[in-house]
């Protein structure tokens, strides 16, 4: 009997022991957030995942979901394209960190019969439009930028984001700039009280609504409008030069000094090559990791999945339109990614 116990005690251990092996091998972290960023981290992810057997799940649920459930500690990090207001920093009541991971563009996708490229559109015209002040594509103001273009008598169907977004943070941050009435009656949020149109969850759902309506004006990630075949329009800068949203005009647009804690805006660029609808996009972190309630082992997961976000992963930012980080963006980026702590004491 005794000896049949001792092999039942064993045999227990083993199975502990093969579980532990299997977690470790399986550690699995979570994110959730932008969807703006949703094309670069699932080629990052997946890569990491194959190199390290660490599995990335992150939820594309839009920059608002992903600062909640950050908020809510159900995830590791969050991913956002705009930085915390003072609202969401008082509900998390700890310091995060803003990592920054890429840099993208926000382009003007349309549905036009029978015009697929050439569009040109201000940025006054723009808010114009989606204020609901400029209805038909035909209009004069849209007519005085495209001359040469026959334009149809078509009312213009305006598409927005239903969900709390750091793509609508991008796109009203850069209205707000060009747009006075925009600035006083609407303004810059994730999530605003849209004048006219319809709503769409996600960049997905923006790209579905424009693609199925004759006539619909929207905005998405670049990368989206790529992957989809959509139209977009080229977009007047500070100079009045229309500028086309690609690699190339939204590198010029980040290719600036980060403020040690890398926030920071880049639309309405005053560089003449930029493309002005340009931001970063951020991972989301507690600066004190011990507060997501996590082991230090799994905190030091996190931080070792960034850290090959910023360096690695970097090679598959230009290959889906994102401008990597700049050397002194990166830069500010490691130091920021240092000053995380566990209890305390730095992790990296």
């Amino acid at each position: 009997m005794k000896v049949i116990k001792s092999l039942k005690i064993a045999a227990v251990a083993l199975a502990a022991s093969t579980l532990s092996l299997s977690a470790t091998a399986q550690e699995t972290l979570l994110g959730a957030g932008s969807t703006f960023v949703y094309p670069l981290f699932s080629k990052i992810f997946a890569e990491y995942g194959a190199k390290t057997k660490v599995q990335v799940n992150y939820q594309s649920i839009g920059s608002g979901g992903g600062i909640l459930q950050l908020t809510n500690k159900t995830v590791d990090f969050g991913g956002s394209d705009a930085p915390l207001n003072a609202d969401q920093a008082k509900k998390i009541g700890v310091p995060v960190l803003h990592i920054p991971m890429a840099s993208g563009a926000v382009v003007i996708t349309y549905n036009v019969p029978g015009l697929t490229t050439g569009l040109n559109l201000t940025g006054k015209d723009l808010a114009d439009i989606y204020l609901g002040k400029i209805t038909k594509w035909n209009s004069a103001e849209i007519a005085a930028s495209n001359k040469g273009t026959k334009l149809p008598d078509l009312p213009i169907v305006v598409v927005h984001r239903s969900d709390g977004s750091g793509t609508s943070f991008i796109f009203t941050d850069y209205l707000t700039k060009v747009n006075p009435e925009w600035a006083s009656k609407v303004g810059k949020a994730s999530a605003v009280n849209w004048p006219a149109g319809l709503g769409g969850k996600g960049n997905e759902g923006v790209a579905g609504l424009v693609k199925q309506t004759p006539g619909a004006i929207g905005y998405n990630e670049l990368a989206y409008a790529i992957q989809n075949k959509m139209a977009y329009a080229d977009i007047a800068n500070k100079t009045g030069k229309f500028i086309t949203p690609t690699l190339e005009s939204t590198t010029a647009s980040s290719n600036v000094e980060l403020p040690a804690n890398a926030e920071v805006s880049l639309t309405n660029t005053d560089n003449p090559k930029g493309y002005p609808i340009t931001s970063f996009t951020w991972a989301l972190i507690y600066k004190e990791q011990k507060y997501s309630d996590r082991s230090a082992a799994h905190a030091k997961e996190v931080l070792k999945l960034l850290w090959y976000n910023i360096h690695d992963g970097q090679k598959n930012c230009a290959p889906l339109n994102y401008a990597p980080l700049s050397k002194s963006a990166l830069k500010v980026a490691e130091n920021i990614l240092k000053s995380a702590t566990y209890d305390g004491k730095a992790i990296l």
